[in-house]
């Protein structure tokens, strides 16, 4: 079906080599940005001398999430096309990230963060822009969703790698090789497929800006029981992306970009499984493992050290494909087969970032930020073993929750 405006419609897209291959090119871009900087963002700040705002500048992405998805991912998408607020979004951005190394000094610690929230809220909706542009594109055939997805894992690993072989896990200057990438990006984006924004349903204005359809969905017992456990589960995540890079510093390992791109080179094994996966065993089995994969990674932490014991940290680094693809990936599909049928797919997508990397990761940095708080200011890998304890336990919680409180129909999945 061809819209008013030319656009074609997610059903009647065809799927070809050469859409796959540029929706792959916009996933690499995408995470690589994100990768960049965020992985080793918290040694940086550590070893700048700002460490106890570590916190604090982890908890921008959250705010942006909320405020940015919902205002930006959401009610914009609404009314305007997907591909050019990728275009502004990331080509301002862009620019921003150049000017953020030079607040990243004791004297000017709190600028930083500021500048990084209005970063942030910039950068956050462009992730579900990102998955939104993705799935309408294919169509039905969302199975081709983790392929393509899959490069944004590969732009993550590719980001990490640089920053560790060029020496800068610990430089400032991880913003300015995002910045880079971040305005090809935005030029790239103009030549995105032109998708359709969310259809609107005959509501009122406010309804629309407000996304009640989006949130209707809430309705459905299954698709709540999964947003909560979203939101919980991304609670001790946060505390991973903002302390794993210090703590792998503490035990030792030298290249900590390359060290944690570990996670990611394992994420991206598993993505090219997910489909086959997600036909065979549907959404509940692939949440449940992802969650349950939190709680050993972060035992596994509570075990590593420097010694004897090292191989745990890589043990642990390397479950991210485990945590990462089986929750959020299969999350993000399961948003899309619960969204399609409601038209207000961009507003599902933009919902699930809100609830995820918005409300569970703010409180995630908090908690992480209070018990961080209790260290050393040089922590010892001792010191890092006893905290990893707290998030593996809640970890185990909240699965143990989704195990006896979810329940989906599988016909709500054969879309996929």
């Amino acid at each position: 079906m061809v819209a008013a405006d030319g656009a074609l419609s997610g059903s009647a897209r065809p799927v070809s080599g050469m859409l796959t291959g540029r929706l792959s090119a916009l996933m690499f871009m995408q995470f690589f940005v994100w990768g960049a900087w965020n992985v080793t963002l918290g040694l940086v700040m550590q070893t700048v001398g700002i460490g106890s705002l570590i916190a604090n500048a982890f908890s921008v992405g959250p705010i942006a999430s909320i405020v940015g998805s919902f205002l930006l991912g959401m009610a914009a998408a609404r009314f305007l096309s997907p591909k050019m607020l990728m275009v502004t979004l990331h080509l301002v951005g862009g620019a921003l990230l150049f000017v953020l190394p030079r607040f990243l000094t004791p004297e000017q610690g709190g600028t930083f963060v500021w500048l990084l929230l209005g970063y942030m809220i910039l950068y956050m909706p462009t992730v579900g822009l990102a998955n939104t542009i993705a799935l309408k594109s294919f169509g039905e055939r969302v199975d081709r969703f983790p392929f393509v997805r899959a490069f944004g894992t590969l732009g993550w690993i590719v980001a990490g790698l640089i920053v560790g072989w060029a020496g800068l896990s610990a430089s400032p200057h991880i913003f300015e090789v995002a910045g880079v990438v971040s305005l090809a990006l935005g030029l790239y984006s103009i030549t995105l497929p032109n998708v359709e924004p969310d259809a609107p349903q005959g509501k009122s204005l406010v309804a629309d800006v407000f996304c009640t359809e989006a949130f209707g969905l809430l309705r459905q017992r299954s698709f709540l029981v999964f947003i909560a456990c979203a939101t919980l589960i991304s609670i001790p995540l946060a505390m991973y992306y903002a302390y794993a890079s210090a703590y792998v510093g503490a035990a030792g390992i030298q290249n900590v970009g390359g060290t944690l791109a570990i996670g990611q080179m394992s994420e991206l094994v598993f993505m090219f499984s997910m489909p086959w996966l997600y036909r065979r065993f549907g959404v509940k089995p692939l949440l449940l493992v992802g969650m349950a994969a939190w709680a050993l990674r972060y035992a596994l932490f509570a075990i590593g050290d420097g010694g004897t014991s090292l191989w745990a940290i890589y043990l642990g680094v390397a479950l991210h494909g485990v945590c990462y693809d089986f929750f959020f990936v299969a999350g993000a599909i399961y948003t899309g087969n619960i969204a399609t049928p409601k038209g207000v797919n961009a507003q599902a997508q933009g919902m699930l970032t809100l609830f995820t990397y918005g409300v569970g990761m703010l409180l995630g940095s908090q908690i992480g930020g209070l018990l961080y708080a209790q260290l050393p200011a040089n922590p010892s890998i001792a010191d890092w073993q006893q905290m990893w304890w707290y998030p593996a336990i809640a970890a185990a919680v909240i699965a143990l929750l989704f195990q006896l409180t979810f329940k989906n129909d599988r016909k709500t999945e054969a879309v996929a």
